[in-house]
């Protein structure tokens, strides 16, 4: 009979396989049509309404790509939506944060030093937040300072920070920089169903019916688009940034984060012009490098935050792994192991931060990941790596027992 806590890591990795597949698929479309709406030119003998078109090489054969800014005259027979990418993307990440943040509350997401929340609490918290990003966001897009793409970029900009602000006052460093992602993620989905579908659909609804579209749908679809476009990288590195301690166990992990929004825009902006027929724009790179050397430089400002590692701050779920028999053995076996990494101040050469920021010096810090321990030592060999400290079969029988026997699996 298959145990839970293994169960859960193969539905993990099931979900983040399938996370970066839709990922991939989305990012692919939402880049390859930004590239061609810059890149499509004039021509002499486009038909009536189309507004550029442009030929392209791939998989040994030429394509021959017209772009109606608002439609053509008649709506063709065969008509490909791309949305599913998105929503399965989104769908996928959001089931996947619920998976280890949601469901692992006590050890991912919440951060008794910054709020002591009860489990409940932070994923409403959580769920709440994403939804009010979009809300915000959508007001800001259809109101008057709207009309303006760069001074609305500016603000959005702003509001990012101080989300990315928020959220490491609330949750783990780990799970704040995740959630600005999602948070940012949510904006991009929300995009595509709520504004760029919908406008999409009444524009073939209008050619349906006879009527000649409105191009403001057009328009405002275009504009969230170019969002999107600008956001991708930047969530790209939040939904990587839990495997790297320097940037969400850092004291200024909100501002790094504010930092990469600025990457993303210098970057977007270089292959943006490149596309466009307007050259390369070399000094882009050199602001992404000067603004990622501040990120490392921000990433070594300021003392690593002590863990409460007080045995009375474990949640009912961790105390229990405390007062099995034989946890001390177990405590033992771990530290003897595993601590000349997952310290505070790691002694392994050339080892400077805890692995994933995970430090296991305390009987506190040891109860609280131990099904981490479980399923890296116990079940799996991934723990200690090999050929660094040995771990016998006996050592990792103990701390499978030890699990099984405490979570009744």
């Amino acid at each position: 009979m298959l145990e839970l806590a293994v169960i859960g890591a193969w539905a993990e990795f099931a979900l983040r396989w399938l996370h970066v597949i839709t990922a991939i698929a989305w990012i692919g479309s939402s880049f390859y049509f930004i590239a061609l709406d810059l890149g499509l030119r004039k021509s002499p003998d486009l038909p009536p309404g189309a507004y550029g078109e442009e030929w392209q090489v791939h998989g040994g054969g030429f394509y021959h790509v017209q772009k109606y800014l608002v439609a053509p005259a008649h709506l063709p027979e065969h008509l490909i939506w791309f949305k599913w990418e998105s929503y399965a993307t989104w769908l996928s990440g959001f089931a996947l944060m619920a998976l280890i943040y949601y469901v692992g509350a006590e050890f991912y997401l919440i951060d008794a030093d910054m709020l002591d929340l009860a489990v409940w609490q932070a994923i409403a918290i959580s769920i709440a937040s994403l939804g009010l990003g979009w809300v915000i966001y959508d007001a800001l897009c259809k109101s008057r300072f709207g009309d303006d793409n760069n001074r609305l970029m500016v603000l959005l900009f702003v509001l990012l920070v101080i989300m990315a602000w928020g959220y490491t006052q609330v949750f783990t460093g780990r799970a704040a920089l995740l959630h600005l992602g999602a948070f940012t993620a949510t904006i991009m989905s929300a995009n595509v169903f709520m504004i760029i579908i919908p406008n999409q659909k009444i524009v073939v609804a209008d050619l349906r019916a006879g009527r000649t579209p409105d191009a403001k749908y057009g328009r405002i679809a275009k504009q969230r688009s170019t969002h999107n476009n600008y956001l991708t990288l930047p969530v790209i590195f939040l939904m990587l940034s839990n495997h790297y301690p320097l940037a969400f166990a850092s004291d200024y992990n909100w501002l790094i984060a504010g930092l990469v929004f600025l990457m993303g825009v210098t970057i977007r902006h270089f292959f943006n012009t490149m596309h466009m027929g307007g050259g390369y724009k070399w000094w882009t790179w050199a602001a992404t490098t000067v603004l990622f050397i501040a990120i490392i430089w921000l990433s070594t400002l300021g003392q690593p935050r002590d863990e409460d590692d007080a045995l009375a701050s474990l949640s009912p779920t961790a105390a229990r792994f405390v007062e099995d028999p034989h946890f001390e053995d177990v405590y033992w076996t771990v530290v003897g192991h595993c601590s000349m990494c997952h310290a505070q101040d790691p002694v392994w050469p050339g080892l400077h931060w805890a692995p994933k920021g995970i430090i296991l010096e305390t009987e506190a810090q040891v109860a609280r990941a131990a099904q981490v321990i479980y399923l890296q030592s116990g079940v799996s060999h991934a723990m200690p790596p090999g050929s660094t400290v040995l771990m016998d079969n006996t050592a990792r029988a103990q701390i499978a027992d030890w699990y099984r026997r405490v979570s009744g699996s």
